[in-house]
């Protein structure tokens, strides 16, 4: 019973995360169709903040990292992707990939490739133990802060005129348009969000690996696209389904594979989600534009 309880938690822990990075990933994607590599960037200069701040109090580190990300977030759609809104999808894909190199080249050049370390907080590196069940804080902290910002997402979303106009963008983008609805605001905004979840999974990372490196972020978005695409990547709620789907079979391959095989979990976890494409293009959950991905 005690390692069904591990692995829940585990799980949780894991799903929780590639949600958060998979929300970051569909939310720009829904209204622009735009698959934001540069996204990694935005994980990327949230953990340079925290690094590079390390010596004021953790509220005024956390308000900083969450600025820097979604200033960032909002200047790349105006310099980078606005004057591109129009083009081929594979243009504006080509231009998110190249802005991602950019910047990790630029952090590169600028911090050097070598890890740089910090300490987020003291509860990063607790834990409680329950009989034989270990629960590291950090878990429990991730559970809380992915839940927080699932929720408040969907409350703006559902609740706010602003929120609406944004699904109705995501839906139909011309015909929201030709409704009065502000393009250009609209998608700020949407950046600016993902600015935000950038921001969470940057504290999230590094408080769990400790350091920080150009290629920070990357990882974390190729996992969070996986997600989205499993589970729809034109539907938020797709993405955040997909996240916890995703992290519980990585967790399940974890524990049921052999030992000699263990280290081809993800090249296994990866195979699984071919082999679901192949029967479900959509997703798991099918958006009302019934988009194939």
């Amino acid at each position: 019973m005690s390692e069904v309880v591990q692995a829940l938690v585990n799980a949780l822990n894991l799903g929780g995360l590639y949600a958060l990075y998979a929300l970051g990933v569909a939310m720009v994607f829904g209204i622009l169709r735009l698959v934001n590599f540069a996204h990694s960037s935005l994980i990327m200069a949230g953990g340079y903040t925290m690094v590079f701040a390390a010596g004021l109090p953790l509220p005024v580190r956390l308000v900083l990292t969450v600025a820097v990300c979604v200033l960032l977030a909002v200047l790349l759609e105006l310099v980078a992707f606005r004057g591109v809104r129009t083009a081929a999808p594979e243009t504006m894909l080509v231009t998110s990939f190249a802005v991602s190199m950019l910047l990790a080249s630029l952090a590169e050049t600028l911090f050097g490739a070598l890890p740089r370390a910090t300490d987020v907080d003291p509860v990063f590196r607790a834990s409680w133990t329950f009989g034989t069940v270990y629960v590291p804080k950090t878990n429990v902290v991730t559970i809380v802060v992915v839940a927080v910002l699932i929720g408040g997402l969907g409350l703006f979303l559902t609740r706010t005129p602003t929120g609406l106009r944004m699904r109705a963008a995501a839906e139909d983008f011309a015909t929201a348009r030709l409704l009065g609805v502000a393009a250009n605001n609209v998608i700020s905004l949407a950046f600016a969000i993902s600015g935000v979840l950038a921001a969470a999974a940057a504290v999230l990372l590094l408080g769990a690996n400790g350091s920080v490196t150009p290629s920070f972020g990357f990882n974390a978005v190729l996992f969070g696209l996986i997600a989205a695409v499993v589970g729809g990547l034109a539907s938020l709620r797709g993405a955040v389904l997909g996240g916890f789907v995703l992290g519980a079979a990585s967790q399940l391959l974890q524990e049921v594979l052999p030992a000699g095989l263990a280290p081809f979990r993800d090249a296994v976890v990866f195979a699984t989600v071919f082999l679901l494409l192949v029967v479900r293009p959509q997703g798991l959950i099918r958006s009302g534009q019934g988009v194939r991905v």
